[in-house]
């Protein structure tokens, strides 16, 4: 009864708008007033157990290096590399827009970051070289779904702080499926652009400019190839190798490419000091229904209902991509991961599945909730910066949306997709 009153209030508390976080902490308290006001004594520490993480560490790390990276100039500099990555097969800027959100994605880790930084360059100057806005703005916002699986991801950090998963392996799980959708995503916009003519004549390039272009994107790929390495291998944890990279954006920005400020980096620190604050905040709230939900039961009665029904297997695995793909249309990605990991990951195991590929499932999943609507949050961002209706955007993204679809659904039933990058550690 208790257990039920609270989602009810949980939902409620959502519907009327209250913030995630004391949207769950306050329906969680009214769990603990109804089955044992003592159990109130135990809510503090049940609050800071949820942010006190060692991984957790790594997070606005990894997020002041994508804002110190994105003040650095490195935006205009990724898409000039870009653009000499798809020459050789006379591309446009359409198969620009994607290969830069694989490469930004893996310096961001964010994907709403993604579509900020590369659509208010790209959209515009799609449009003027003759792309129509929706298309314009359906690749940017379709291809910045790479963001938060391309290590390194934030919300991949999450995961390994409520999953137990090595955050090492946890990023070579998600590589493979990230670099799935760039291709295909890739393969469709050259389709789309060959046959409505978008790719634009192939002009000449001085052997210095090209070489510049490359010296100054190998600098910024370098950096994400080695958070990958150093942390995929040992060399250096998660929090350690953000450190890292956060000092290697500095050097690079203030001394490479000369173009950062310490304005610029005042402007880094309390961006990324409001984003890391909001979701401490979700995990320590969250903390207390993980603690709710073991008390109950919860994902041992839900495992047990369907390994007693004989649902079938490849049915159970359906189930999640639908459950996901739902919550992840009306939910953000981390209260998302912090709120059905808890249960829906012991459920899994039951049938086979391995906190990795449960990972990448849910990572891959949730990315699509990103670009659909209404709270699509990459889908907002590009309505802002090119002034049409979330929906239009959406419909212009979807043929690249369902490469997302065909990725993930990938990812559940092939668990090589997921695991072999892993099974090298």
């Amino acid at each position: 009864m208790q257990l039920s009153l609270m989602f009810l209030a949980l939902i409620v508390f959502l519907v009327i708008g209250v913030p995630i976080a004391f949207a769950i902490g306050a329906s969680g308290v009214l769990y603990m007033v109804l089955t044992n006001p003592t159990f109130l004594l135990t809510f503090p520490q049940r609050v800071w157990s949820g942010t006190e993480s060692f991984i957790i560490i790594a997070m606005p790390l990894f997020m002041l290096t994508g804002e110190l990276m994105n003040h650095s100039g490195l935006t205009r500099r990724l898409i000039d590399f870009s653009m000499l990555l798809v020459r050789p097969i006379r591309g446009g800027l359409g198969e620009v827009n994607v290969v830069a959100s694989m490469i930004f994605g893996g310096i961001s880790g964010s994907s709403v970051a993604d579509t900020s930084a590369l659509g208010s360059i790209l959209i515009p100057d799609m449009v003027k070289k003759g792309y129509p806005l929706s298309f314009s703005a359906g690749v940017t916002v379709a291809s910045s779904t790479m963001g938060m699986i391309i290590p390194p991801s934030v919300p991949m950090l999450m995961y390994a702080m409520v999953s137990g998963a090595s955050v090492g392996k946890l990023f070579l799980a998600g590589l493979l499926p990230g670099i799935l959708i760039g291709v295909t995503q890739l393969v469709l916009t050259y389709t789309i652009s060959k046959k409505n003519h978008y790719h634009p004549p192939k002009q000449k390039m001085e052997v210095r400019e090209a070489i510049t272009i490359a010296k100054d994107g190998s600098l910024a790929i370098l950096m994400p190839l080695l958070i990958i390495i150093t942390v995929s291998f040992g060399v250096a944890t998660a929090s350690e190798s953000a450190g890292v990279a956060a000092l290697y954006a500095l050097v690079l920005g203030f001394f490479v490419y000369k173009e950062l400020r310490w304005s610029d980096v005042r402007k880094a620190l309390k961006k990324t000091f409001m984003m890391s604050s909001s979701i401490m905040i979700i995990g320590g709230f969250t903390m207390i229904f993980t603690w709710i939900l073991a008390v109950e039961q919860v994902p041992a009665a839900i495992g047990n209902f369907l390994v007693n029904s004989s649902i079938p297997t490849w049915l159970v695995f359906i189930l999640l991509d639908i459950l996901i793909l739902i919550l992840g249309t009306f939910l953000d990605v981390t209260p998302c991961i912090l709120l059905i990991t808890p249960i829906l990951l012991p459920v899994m195991r039951q049938f086979g599945m391995s906190e990795l590929q449960f990972g990448a499932i849910i990572i891959t999943g949730l990315a699509i909730g990103l670009v659909t609507p209404p709270v699509g949050m990459c889908l907002n961002v590009a309505s802002k910066i090119c002034g049409m209706d979330i929906v239009a955007i959406f419909k212009g993204a979807l043929p690249f949306i369902i490469c997302n679809i065909i990725v993930l659904v990938g990812v559940t039933f092939i668990p090589q997709l997921s695991m072999w990058l892993p099974s090298f550690m």
